[in-house]
This record gives C-alpha cells, sequence and structure tokens, in this order.
C-alpha cells in the first residue's frame, strides 16, 4: 500500500505542479496586460493635458509657476511611460516662456 501510495504521489504531483505554474503564468500575462491598457490610457490621458495646457498658455506669452510645474511633472510622467514626439517639444515652448509672476495684493 505504501508503495502504491508512493507511486502515485511521483505521478500526480508534478502534474498538479506543472498545472499550478500553467495557471500562474496564465494569471501574470493577463496581469501585464491590464497594466499595459493602463499605462497606455494614462500617457494618453497625459498628452491631452499637456497639449491643453501647451495651447493655452502659449496664447496667453506666459504661465503661472505652478502650471509650470504641473506641466513639467506631467511631461515627466508622460515621458517614462514612454511618450516622446511632438509633446518634447511642447515641453521646450514652454520652458522658453515667460513664468507670469505673482501680483503683490
Amino acid at each position: 500500500m505504501t508503495e502504491f501510495l508512493t507511486n502515485t504521489y511521483t505521478i500526480a504531483l508534478p502534474i498538479i505542479l506543472t498545472a499550478i505554474m500553467g495557471y500562474i503564468v496564465w494569471l501574470l500575462k493577463n496581469q501585464k496586460s491590464d497594466r499595459d491598457a493602463n499605462s497606455r490610457g494614462t500617457m494618453l490621458l497625459l498628452r491631452v493635458q499637456l497639449i491643453e495646457y501647451h495651447d493655452k498658455y502659449m496664447k496667453l506669452g506666459e504661465i503661472p509657476s505652478y502650471a509650470y510645474q504641473n506641466f513639467m511633472e506631467m511631461y515627466d510622467a508622460y515621458h517614462a511611460l514612454g511618450g516622446n514626439g511632438m509633446i518634447t517639444k511642447m515641453k521646450n515652448e514652454i520652458e522658453a516662456l515667460h513664468l507670469k509672476q505673482k501680483e503683490a495684493v
């Protein structure tokens, strides 16, 4: 009887472990797909906001320091997610704008 149980464990254990590992790999692939989609969506939302900031402050010809800081932080996040291209040109144009000074009250 002991020999039967040993043989059963010897055969069944690798099969069970292989199935569990396959399931874990499947879960990880699905999670990666979800993360990739979230990263892509975040990057696209950042791009829209960066374009809106650029258009607004280029028309004004100046940018408040808080908006400048927001723009730069959004650009850094956008760039870290793999975005680049035309937004880098917009960043350079924003950097060239005069910072609007707070008016004394």
